[in-house]
């Protein structure tokens, strides 16, 4: 509609500018009804120059054009202003606010919060672009850009396929990596992480946006994903003690997570991914010392993560289902395959999420974490203990972590000392219907890298 719509406008500021100078030169050769020209033969003229006679009525006549044509002008510029404001308001319908001072149009226009979807030869990336655009509300305010790596023939004509849907990028870079001779197998890491490094750069250089949601091809996303990251998206702006959004919950298996509590959200320490948001500040900062390979686990480290949060659910907005990739089904079979999608969608955006805020997420965090009483595994699996909780179960070294965390069937793995969905070293999640908190002793302070 705007395309068809412009050249009308452009046609009628053209009349009006012609109209104007047409104006103009009509209006100064325009004889006086007074006669103000009159001939110096005429009686009562001199002819001097003199006070009155012909140059006063010259005089009188420039003047009388003087205010006729101000107030032509005056009336011209009301007839520019509706015509500005018709443009504004149709430059707004095709996604454009240029028409607005910038102020404004930053204040009053929702955000664009461009998706980045990560692929390479998986064909079955049309599930993943399926339900994107499926569950999409709009396609100006959440773009999807699609990158490919690899080259791959069969993946890049699915992903051709949505024509205008989407905008597909190619990384252009398809050369092996010299990699250290133990390290030989990893060369995928290598790519990967090359791949994300000009994929983001991309993102934020090339097309200029200020946030983005990275996904990848084997995730297929809840149907309120796009507004639980337009709830969370000014939240992160704002909130300096975060650096990620993510749409994963590590523990989130079925059986583990409260499905009357899909509106729940946390803060944590350890860097989920798998559908996740940064900005481009984030990126200005990540992106000189962006690592070789294995780039999650080295956003995991503290040198990176410097004491930031990120925001996950209680329930997954993404759902994994590739098993096949460069971690060979690493967590697959056992972890990922039973993650619980969110399937009711939360009006996130009309929900109060201000207690999200550190300073209140964590008196009432650790309130609840250690007025909860300690129990042990057998309590919790002998089937005595009354209520849904919460409980509390205390791990004091990496190999107790590792133990209970196994016996209690969550992920045992450790990044620099954090636990996978942890914060402040506490998990939570449930068992047997029980809310359970396996914890650190009282006073925790900070993370011991040497963990893991």
């Amino acid at each position: 509609m705007l395309r068809k719509r412009s050249p009308l406008i452009i046609c009628g500021a053209f009349i009006f500018v012609a109209w104007n100078v047409i104006l103009i030169f009509v209006l100064m050769r325009r004889p006086s009804t007074q006669g103000a020209l009159d001939s110096p033969d005429e009686p009562g003229n001199t002819g001097d120059g003199a006070g009155g006679g012909q140059f006063g009525n010259i005089m009188n006549e420039v003047m009388r054009v003087a205010n006729a044509f101000e107030a032509e002008l005056e009336s011209q510029k009301k007839i520019l202003l509706q015509i500005q404001s018709h443009w504004a308001v149709w430059e707004n319908k095709g996604g454009v606010t240029a028409a607005k001072p910038k102020s404004q149009a930053e204040h009053s226009a929702p955000a664009v919060i461009p998706i980045l979807v990560i692929a390479c030869n998986r064909v079955t990336v049309k599930r993943c672009l399926d339900k994107l655009i499926e569950h999409r509300p709009s396609a100006e305010l959440y773009p999807i850009i699609v990158s490919q790596d690899c080259g791959h023939a069969e993946t890049s004509d699915v992903i051709a396929s949505y024509g205008s849907k989407l905008t597909h990028i190619k990384q252009p870079d398809l050369s092996d990596i010299s990699v250290p001779p133990q390290h030989k197998k990893f060369q995928g890491y290598y790519k990967i992480s090359r791949h994300y490094r000009w994929a983001l750069n991309q993102v934020f250089n090339t097309f200029s946006y200020s946030s983005v949601v990275v996904v990848e091809d084997d995730l297929e996303v809840a149907p309120d994903f796009f507004e639980y990251f337009r709830a969370l998206y000014p939240i992160l702006k704002s909130d300096p003690t975060l650096w990620c959004v993510s749409a994963w919950n590590d523990n989130g298996r079925e059986g583990f997570v409260d499905p009357g509590k899909a509106s729940l959200l946390y803060r944590t320490d350890f860097f989920p991914g798998l559908g996740w948001m940064l900005t481009k500040d984030l990126w200005a900062e990540l992106e000189p010392k962006w690592p070789a390979s294995f780039w999650d686990d080295w956003m995991r480290h503290p040198d990176q993560r410097r004491d930031r949060s990120c925001i996950r659910p209680e329930i997954s907005r993404t759902l994994t289902f590739g098993r096949k990739g460069v971690s060979l089904g690493q967590f697959y079979d056992k972890y990922l395959r039973f993650i619980k999608l969110n399937s009711e969608f939360v009006p996130f955006t009309k929900m109060d999420l201000s207690y999200l805020e550190k300073k209140k997420y964590d008196e009432s965090f650790e309130k609840e974490v250690y007025s909860a009483p300690v129990v042990t595994v057998e309590d919790l699996q002998s089937g005595k203990l009354s209520g849904s909780g919460p409980f509390r179960v205390q791990y004091s070294s990496p190999d107790s972590f590792k133990t209970l965390a196994r016996n209690l069937g969550v992920m045992d793995d450790l990044k620099s000392g954090v636990p996978r969905a942890g914060y402040r070293g506490v998990i939570s999640f449930l068992s047997r219907g029980k809310r359970v908190y396996l914890a650190p002793p009282a006073g925790w302070s900070q993370y011991d890298p040497s963990w893991g």
